[in-house]
Order: structure tokens, then C-alpha cells, then sequence
């Protein structure tokens, strides 16, 4: 249990720093990476596209974080705040002008061999829409 806590604590440290790569060691080569309101990815190839989509459209720093998982490691969850600005407009969102956001978030993974299986990310995206069309 303390390795996949761990383990997600890097993730999420490693998100924090803006270091995909640091984030991609943490992930199984072919993780299903379950993007909110997004079709399923996988493999590293695929997250490392969609972490430098993220990076030209929004700067996001996560607070609060608290990770929880099951007894044998397996499974983890976690929950904290994203902190961000939309930089870039994202396709089919509203138009980007700098607006800040602050909104709960979560993300629920499988862990496999000491490496993350699966990713799956929750947020309200009414929630997020209604703070940067004010």
C-alpha cells in the first residue's frame, strides 16, 4: 500500500514540476490513460501528446492532494485542487483569455509490478466552463 502511495505522490509531484517525463516513468508502457469527457488513450506516446496539448492550453498546479489506496497496492485514488489558467482556446471550449480557475478534482488508478495501469481523471467540467465564461 505505502509503494502505490508513494508512487502517486510522485506522479502528482512530477505534474506539478511540469516534468512529463518524470510522469511518464511512474506509468506502465501501455497505461489507459481515462481523460475526463475524452476518449481512452494508451500508451506513453499517447499521454505525452495530450500532457503537451494541456501545457499550451492551460497552466495547472494541484493543491490539497490526498492519496488514499486499497491494502495490496492495486488500486489508489486521489483527491485535490487545480489551480490554472487557460493560456490557449481549447477546441470546441470557450475562448481563452487568461482566465483563472480553481476547481476539485480526482484520480483513480490501477497499479500493476510498481507502475500505474490505468489513469482516470474527474473533474466538473460545467464547473470549470462556468469559471472561465465569467
Amino acid at each position: 500500500m505505502q509503494g502505490t502511495i508513494d508512487l502517486i505522490t510522485r506522479y502528482y509531484a512530477a505534474f506539478n514540476e511540469g516534468d512529463t517525463e518524470a510522469m511518464i516513468a511512474c506509468l506502465d508502457p501501455d497505461v489507459a490513460h481515462h481523460v475526463n469527457e475524452g476518449a481512452i488513450r494508451v500508451g506513453h506516446d499517447k499521454f505525452r501528446a495530450f500532457c503537451a496539448h494541456m501545457d499550451r492550453c492551460y497552466s495547472e498546479n494541484l493543491t490539497d492532494i490526498v492519496v488514499m489506496a486499497n491494502a495490496d497496492g492495486t488500486r489508489a485514488a486521489a483527491e485535490f485542487i487545480v489551480n490554472g489558467t487557460y493560456k490557449e482556446t481549447d477546441e470546441g471550449l470557450p475562448e481563452a483569455r487568461g482566465q483563472t480557475y480553481r476547481l476539485p478534482a480526482g484520480g483513480f488508478f490501477s497499479v500493476e509490478h510498481g507502475r500505474i495501469t490505468r489513469v482516470v481523471t474527474y473533474y466538473n467540467l460545467a464547473d470549470w466552463t462556468a469559471q472561465v465564461s465569467r
